[in-house]
């Protein structure tokens, strides 16, 4: 699987990444077995790029994916994380954000130079490994000022330091990623279901500013949380029940894709892989059945004339 390097740095992800919030617990629970063969099938199908963060499961999605990648070379493999997040004590019960987990701990919004620093230090007590690769700040939307004032210059110096390898931003919306673009020095900007087949909003100006300023696009929730995982309508779109114009349109997709020879979801990967702003597509999987499914048919063309009839 080829390598692209992400914008300016040494940092090199494979095309095709894996994302860490399923084995987080995402919807439901996912067992020890399960995750471990999740992450094990990423391996073997030639995925060396892993991101997860602490947000993910209350930190289990880092305590997972360091265990599965414990005895691999580290040299061999690129990692992701994030920051704007400390985990603390919580009181209790159960976790509220989407996660299967115990609320053993509280996320705590914190965008300062003296956060990024505590939670790249948590991060990698959790991961167990001596370093990360690349750190993103973690959406944030209601954080602008204290995430370009102080979070931002912490990444630049750290990595400066050549304590981390590249530094960008991950969010559900393009808007403020092309404000980071357009102002900072970041190498990677996570989009997350801003380019998809049914949300293409990113697509005149965040892609093309990217290009231009040499900054890579990882593209992930390339399924918009489901709705385009399978060839009948998933349950969930943008985390939330889908509506059903969404539900119509993807109906007629996947009856598109299949006059094609295309299944809905190697399409959904297809489309955002193929444009030339993205260094990787990033999938999440709880098994590893679904990850070879995944990686099957990220390595399976595509016929051109499928993008002139999809709407």
């Amino acid at each position: 699987m080829k390598s692209v390097r992400l914008g300016g740095s040494k940092a090199e992800v494979t095309g095709l990444g894996f994302g860490g919030a399923g084995i987080g617990n995402l919807f439901t629970a996912v067992s020890e077995v399960d995750a471990r063969g999740a992450v094990d099938a990423a391996w073997a199908a030639g995925v060396r790029y892993f991101d997860t963060a602490p947000h993910y499961g209350l930190g289990l999605s880092e305590r997972r994916l360091g265990a599965a990648l414990a005895d691999r070379p580290r040299s061999e493999y690129v990692v992701s994380t994030k920051v704007g997040r400390i985990l603390e004590p919580g009181a209790g019960g159960r976790d509220d954000e989407g996660f299967d987990v115990p609320a053993d701990y509280r996320r705590r919004w914190d965008f300062s130079a003296d956060g990024v620093r505590r939670s790249i230090e948590d991060s990698l007590v959790r991961l167990g490994m001596d370093r990360i690769d690349v750190v993103l700040l973690h959406d944030p939307d209601d954080h602008w000022a204290e995430a370009v004032g102080s979070a931002y210059p912490a990444l630049h110096d750290l990595r400066s330091q050549g304590v981390v390898g590249a530094i960008g931003v991950g969010m559900n919306q393009w808007e403020m990623p092309a404000r980071f673009v357009a102002e900072t020095d970041i190498d990677v900007v996570m989009l997350a279901g801003r380019y998809t087949l049914l949300d293409r909003s990113a697509a005149p100006k965040l892609l093309p500013l990217c290009l231009s300023r040499g900054v890579s696009v990882i593209a992930a929730g390339v399924f918009n949380s489901g709705v385009l995982a399978t060839d009948t309508p998933g349950a969930t779109y943008d985390y939330a029940p889908v509506p059903e114009p969404v539900r119509a349109r993807v109906v007629r997709m996947a009856e598109i894709c299949r006059a094609h020879r295309v299944s809905l979801p190697q399409a959904a990967i297809a489309f955002a892989a193929r444009h030339p702003a993205v260094a990787s597509v990033v999938v999440g999987a709880q098994s590893a059945d679904q990850f070879s499914r995944n990686a099957s048919l990220y390595a399976t063309a595509v016929p051109d004339k499928l993008w002139d009839d999809l709407p």
